[in-house]
């Protein structure tokens, strides 16, 4: 699969997001996925998730952040 998402398997995010559309096979039919990278704009910190839509990912993303603010290291 080719992404304009990595280079040499690192993100090319470098604040906001990005996301690509791939399709993938499950059980010999087509499934259509969203690659989603995140970065935090403020900590540099990268999320990442596959889902079947954008919706789904930034849902993801949103718990992940507000996880993160809740419970500070």
């Amino acid at each position: 699969m080719t992404t304009k998402m990595t280079k040499h398997g690192v993100s090319t995010t470098v604040s906001g997001e990005q996301y690509e559309k791939f399709y993938s096979s499950h059980r010999g039919k087509r499934v259509v996925c969203i690659m989603y990278d995140w970065r935090d704009p403020d900590t540099n910190e990268l999320f990442s998730c596959v889902a079947p839509t954008l919706k789904e990912c930034r849902q993801k993303r949103d718990e992940w952040f507000n996880k993160k603010i809740n419970n500070p290291k």
